[in-house]
């Protein structure tokens, strides 16, 4: 067979200000790694031969139809205004429809430099390619919201890193790749034309039912409100949460220095460049609400009534962390079991989450545990376990089937920062088994996979990460 891409492009349809028409750089020997055929049939792509889908997906060969960009966006860099980003390493080749009506972009990460490279490579190296192929694709199982990896491919070539690393292109798919920052770019440079193409251009395509500007801001809180909470419940934190990693679409978007915790404790940080913590574990529900007040801030410019609209926008912002608060409030009464809503719920689980985090309790372990001695041992102090068991046996009893309740809410597999380190590393010698063991156990996270208890294990202590890095 031959690869077939049903595209149908849109944003390429848009003004060029919007993008540069740049195709990829060729690579010298393109070899396919994986190949996603589940996300495939969705697409309605038909495959090629390995040797074929290999010179696609690394920007070798253009399937037929594709019209490759790159997207110019701006963005707010831990707090601090650039302004101009836009895809420096990465080709928009184009959108399908897929079989559930949804429309997609397909994108190649690593596949050379482009006008918005800022002096960078264009590339990108096995380690990150292989990480957010595992996590991506962990998180669509977890049913979180997220782009997710078609394929990833070997370049033949060295990427020069903290050292010389095995270059490799990723196959990102994303309803699509709107980001705050692409509409910061044209509010902060008074393109008012090209803000108001764009907000038309997203509500038809993400939220055809919202109505003007604040109707697609009030689209926008309610599915990053959505998102953030879902994050919380799993223990993910993102690492690099500016303006222009964060989706108009709601999906989680560019994984960098992400990472799952181990032990809980709220004010985790992996990321390397996060050296101040603005995006730890905790601050992410404070970071969304000030992503989406950047938001609210450049849509207001097109408005010709701007004092109204600031008020309006304004009322939909302040809004947001009350709503965060109740998605996060009925995530994690699942994770405890409960359906049903009373008022000292938020007081229970907080006080379960102080004590994790006073007795180092791993995070995923102890939700999946609870109501067993698994959990009880996953405290140093057990006794503190016990103290707030009472409490939560009683509230259980006002609840039907407490058991399906926390199985559905509480993964017993996410993808452990030492598995995923320890994958790449098998990766640059060679050995993709780990990597293909990781991807098909994460794929039923709820599901016990007594073969997999390793991937369970919280990591020694000679095998915590202590860091992670974007690797661009």
């Amino acid at each position: 067979m031959t690869l077939t891409i049903p595209f149908d492009n849109s944003y390429a349809r848009l003004p060029n200000s919007f993008y540069a028409r740049q195709a990829p750089i060729p690579v010298r020997a393109p070899r396919l790694i994986a190949f996603n055929t589940e996300l495939a049939k969705i697409l309605q792509i038909t495959p090629g031969d390995v040797e074929e889908m290999a010179e696609a997906f690394s920007g070798n060969a253009l399937p037929e139809g594709a019209e490759p960009i790159a997207q110019l966006y701006s963005g707010h860099q831990f707090g601090n205004y650039n302004p101009q980003l836009g895809d420096g390493r990465a080709v928009l080749l184009g959108e399908t429809i897929g079989t559930d009506g949804i429309r997609r972009d397909i994108q190649l990460k690593g596949s050379g430099p482009t006008p918005f490279s800022r002096q960078g490579d264009g590339r990108a190296w096995l380690g990150p390619v292989l990480r957010e192929y595992v996590v991506s694709e962990a998180m669509h199982a977890l049913g979180i919201p997220t782009t997710r990896a078609l394929a990833a491919v070997e370049t033949g070539e060295v990427v020069l890193r903290e050292g010389p690393m095995p270059g490799a292109v990723l196959t990102r798919v994303a309803q699509s790749h709107l980001r705050v920052g692409t509409f910061q770019v044209f509010a902060a440079r008074g393109q008012l034309d090209s803000l108001r193409r764009l907000t038309e251009y997203a509500i038809d395509r993400h939220y055809p039912n919202a109505d003007g500007p604040m109707g697609l801001l009030r689209e926008v809180v309610e599915a990053q409100s959505k998102l953030i909470a879902a994050w919380m419940s799993v223990g993910f934190i993102h690492g690099v949460m500016n303006t222009d990693n964060c989706s108009i679409a709601g999906e989680t978007i560019d994984y960098g220095p992400c990472a799952f915790m181990d032990s809980y404790h709220p004010n985790t940080v992996y990321s390397s460049i996060d050296r101040m913590g603005r995006y730890a574990y905790s601050n992410q529900p404070d970071i969304a609400v000030w992503n989406v007040a950047q938001l609210a801030t450049a849509l207001i410019q097109q408005m010709e009534d701007k004092d109204a609209a600031v008020e309006e926008a304004t009322e939909i912002v302040h809004a947001m962390p009350d709503l965060l608060q109740q998605n996060w409030l009925k995530r994690f009464r699942a994770k405890i079991g409960l359906v049903t809503e009373e008022e000292g719920d938020l007081e229970l689980i907080s006080d379960l989450l102080t004590r994790m985090a006073q007795n180092q309790s791993d995070f995923t372990n102890t939700f999946r545990a609870l109501g067993g001695d698994a959990a009880r041992d996953q405290f140093t102090d057990p006794t503190a376990y016990d103290a707030w068991s009472e409490g939560w046996t009683a509230r259980l009893e006002r609840e039907q089937d407490p058991a399906t309740t926390m199985t559905a809410a509480n993964p017993a597999f996410v993808p452990r920062n030492h598995r995923v380190e320890q994958m790449i590393k098998s990766a640059v010698q060679g050995d993709y088994a780990p990597f293909q063991r990781l991807n098909s156990v994460l794929s039923q996270p709820y599901e016990d996979q007594p073969d997999a208890d390793d991937l369970k294990r919280p990591p020694t202590d000679s095998e915590v990460v202590h860091a992670t890095f974007c690797g661009t």
